[in-house]
């Protein structure tokens, strides 16, 4: 652990925590269905994801088993508001599929495995990279594991922390957990505060620096 890394790292937390206040993320009724955000949410915005979820509801088939017996274009229309559709109702049929046959329909069961044995098997499924399946150990399975997405690179480039938005997925994450106690509760605030404070203050070209709570700490506090 590097003492003034960990430091950082915790000032930056408490910073955007007593500005933004608890995120509340991820929203969801269910296990399945925040599993099922997930997988939708790449690529697009959550607000369409929202759609395509009460779609869902809706059609009465946010379920295994009501995923797996709707026919592949109306699952696809059904969450045609997220982009991608066809391709993103066969990666919920296949994810369905594997619960089914794997784990006989039990998702505590996936969940039930070490961090490790879980990542590798949310990775094995087609479609589900890095971030996805680590935003379902985190905020499904409820386990300490740091999600790393383009607003972390973005926020810690600007911050010193990092030397390249270009640093692998897995590279940052371990600093990451590196200099942090292994909590879920802090994964799950930190990730969704620095998700928060880019699509609001520290955005991609025209960061909003005199509003950011962050911008005494930030290497890259000229941009305007």
């Amino acid at each position: 652990m590097n003492v003034n890394f960990s430091q950082k790292l915790y000032e930056i937390f408490q910073r955007l925590y007593e500005f933004w206040g608890p995120q509340n993320w991820w929203p969801a009724e269910t296990k399945f269905e925040m599993v099922v955000g997930a997988i939708l949410t790449q690529n697009t915005s959550w607000s369409s994801v929202e759609k395509a979820i009460s779609n869902l509801k809706k059609a009465n088939i946010l379920s295994i088993e009501g995923i797996l017996q709707t026919p592949d274009e109306i699952l696809a229309q059904l969450i045609r508001p997220t982009g991608y559709y066809n391709q993103k109702a066969k990666r919920l049929k296949d994810f369905c599929s594997f619960l089914k046959n794997e784990f006989n329909s039990d998702l505590q069961k996936l969940f039930s495995l070490e961090i490790s044995e879980l990542r590798e098997k949310l990775l094995s499924q087609k479609g589900i990279g890095y971030e996805t399946a680590d935003s379902i150990i985190l905020y499904g399975a409820e386990k300490p594991i740091f999600v790393v997405d383009a607003y972390t690179k973005r926020l810690f480039l600007r911050l010193g922390l990092i030397e390249s938005e270009k640093i692998e997925y897995n590279q940052l994450q371990s600093i990451i957990m590196e200099n942090l106690e292994p909590q879920t509760s802090l994964f799950n605030e930190f990730h969704a505060l620095i998700v928060k404070h880019c699509k609001e203050i520290c955005k991609n070209k025209k960061p909003e620096c005199k509003k950011c709570c962050l911008h005494k700490m930030c290497e890259a506090g000229t941009f305007k």
